[in-house]
This record gives C-alpha cells, sequence and structure tokens, in this order.
C-alpha cells in the first residue's frame, strides 16, 4: 500500500492514533471523498473516533471497505463488527476504539453524522 501523509485540509498535521491514521490513508489510497474524521473524546460517544467517506459507487465503497482491512490486519487489529457490504449504502467497520463509516454520497447526506456530533472536534483530510 502506498504511504499516504495524512494531513488536513488547513496543511496541518493531525495527532491521531496509528490504526486511525492507517485507516484513513487507506481510504484516502482507494479515491475515497471528503474524509473526515471525528475526535469523540471529549464526547459522551461510545468511542474515540469516527472515521467517515463517501465512495462514488458501491464497488469503491467495498474497495475502501477492503483496503482498511488490509491496512488494520497489518498492524495486528480486526473489526469487531462488520455492517453492510456488497451494494449497500453505508458500510461500517467497527474497531472500538474508532469507528469507519463508509457511505454513499446520499446515505451520508442522510445520516450526517458530522452534525449529529456537532460537539466533537473535526479534522478534514485534505484530498490529494
Amino acid at each position: 500500500m502506498a504511504k499516504t501523509s495524512v494531513t488536513l485540509r488547513t496543511g496541518t498535521k493531525p495527532r491521531l492514533p496509528k490504526a486511525v491514521a492507517a485507516a484513513v490513508r487507506a481510504a484516502h489510497d482507494r479515491k475515497g471523498v471528503d474524509l473526515v474524521v471525528l475526535d469523540l473524546r471529549e464526547t459522551d460517544a461510545f468511542t474515540e473516533y469516527f472515521i467517515i467517506c463517501t465512495g462514488q459507487s458501491s464497488r469503491q465503497m467495498t474497495a475502501i471497505a477492503d483496503s482498511i482491512g488490509d491496512a488494520l490486519r497489518e498492524l495486528g487489529e480486526r473489526a469487531a463488527v462488520v455492517e453492510g457490504g456488497k451494494g449497500s449504502e453505508w458500510i461500517l467497520l467497527d474497531y472500538f476504539s474508532f469507528v469507519v463509516h463508509i457511505f454513499s454520497h446520499e446515505c451520508r447526506g442522510f445520516y450526517d453524522l458530522e452534525r449529529l456530533w456537532g460537539t466533537a472536534v473535526r479534522h478534514e483530510i485534505a484530498e490529494a
């Protein structure tokens, strides 16, 4: 897997745990768009981070999920829960300390997790 540095749209590099940064790089490498990391540590959330991205098709969404799974297995991480899959509008990968949400464009707008978790610190990842 190509190593892409995780950079915010502001040009700074966030301090993210290694597994979260690896998941972001994997999603970025598979051309996930509108990548956002929500830092939920100061909220009442059940996890520390959300990684949210949009895929342009169900095939691309599956490729993003597979790439994230491969990258994290290299770090010894395995998803506790995987929801969605081929033909789905939303794929969820739960790694306990962080959760990855891969949405279709329409589904992301419908659920609008960024608004629901509006008090979280938001890191928008730069597009290459």
